[in-house]
């Protein structure tokens, strides 16, 4: 396990740091990048100047938020998922319900290690803030891209795949670490669907699947000193059409205890996230990324109610525990769902109610 300081830094964090989940909205253009290499001749390397262009306005406009810890937006990735089919052979990529899918069909390869690590390199030389990179969890890809009958000759089982992702995942961690990112991030939304009693109950055994994503990541992460380690737990976001789990964090607190992590994620804005005061639960050395300003609806969180969910935080945690961040990513899935002026709005809110903070409690 990691240090509970942050080992790399490019400055000193202030109290109540701000930071986002990972990815924001993606305008027309962005996700049109991603075609080129099919239209008019244009090609990969096309794309990807194009990326780098897009990729610090994006940058550029979180830093002018305030915000101060920022991600690439995940603007190269066609979801934040299927980037694993940038690293390994081994997958099929379709369509479904008009977004990208992707399954397993073959044993995975490595064919471009690094991939994570480029992104990681390209957001740490275009800013000064400190930075976040994302990774999905083992357990959340065998959930999505495993399947009874296309998968099985591969892999006849859904834990065969999520064990074979190990050691791809962790030679990802460990590159990201050396392209000098301060936060490695694991999203892993589908074990924070546990919180719900409905979804439980279609598991034969509930609690031996939390384990089980438990034990797969403490195997990546082992032993990887030099950088904050983060688990992202959210009830799936649907945009401006919701989520899907229902319920607090309680029957995952046990699992948690176990996560060799250095910050929680978690989500509170939302109605159905549970009472904020299992934050109490919590031990003293664990930083909480806290979901204090919405992401899902039209509504823009003035700095006094984003000041106010924090506020209701710290009867329960230390101001230096928190940071502060939207419930989760602006753009679920590959969707642009949320408008990037309404996005922006948010941060410079949120940055707002973090000097308010500071000020207060410093």
């Amino acid at each position: 396990m990691t240090s509970s300081n942050p080992l790399t830094k490019k400055k000193t964090l202030p109290l109540f740091p701000t930071s986002i989940v990972g990815s924001m909205p993606r305008p027309d253009f962005v996700q049109d990048l991603f075609l080129l290499e099919n239209r008019d001749g244009r090609n990969e390397l096309d794309k990807r100047d194009n990326l780098d262009v897009a990729v610090r306005y994006i940058i550029a406009l979180q830093e002018a938020s305030g915000i101060d810890i920022i991600s690439d937006g995940e603007w190269r990735r066609r979801s934040y998922i299927g980037i694993i089919a940038d690293i390994a052979n081994g997958f099929e990529l379709t369509i479904r319900n008009g977004r990208h899918w992707t399954t397993v069909v073959d044993k995975l390869e490595v064919k471009r290690q690094g991939v994570i690590a480029e992104e990681a390199k390209f957001l740490a030389q275009n800013t000064n803030c400190d930075t976040k990179v994302c990774l999905p969890s083992p357990y959340l890809l065998g959930q999505r891209m495993w399947d009874q009958e296309k998968s099985r000759n591969a892999y006849p089982t859904r834990e065969s795949f999520m064990y074979d992702l190990v050691p791809i995942l962790r030679n990802e961690l460990r590159l990201l670490k050396d392209a000098g990112a301060t936060i490695a991030q694991f999203d892993d939304p589908h074990l924070c669907l546990f919180v719900d009693d409905s979804i439980r109950a279609t598991y034969q055994d509930p609690e031996a699947e939390m384990e089980l994503c438990v034990e797969l990541l403490n195997q990546i992460i082992a032993d990887i000193e030099g950088i904050q380690i983060a688990i992202h737990l959210c009830r799936r976001n649907k945009g401006r059409d919701g989520w899907i789990g229902e319920g607090g964090y309680e029957p995952l607190l046990p699992y948690l205890a176990r996560l060799d992590v250095d910050q929680y994620v978690m989500e509170f804005t939302i109605p159905v996230a549970g009472d904020v005061s299992i934050l109490k639960a919590i031990p003293e050395d664990k930083m909480v990324g806290l979901g204090c300003v919405d992401c899902r609806s039209e509504h823009i969180d003035t700095p006094d109610e984003i000041v106010a969910r924090v506020e209701n935080a710290l009867r329960y945690l230390a101001p230096q525990q928190i940071v502060l961040n939207p419930d989760c990513g602006f753009a679920p899935g590959n969707a642009a769902d949320i408008p990037l002026d309404e996005a922006y709005q948010k941060l410079k809110n949120e940055a707002r109610a973090a000097e308010i903070l500071r000020d207060r409690y410093a």
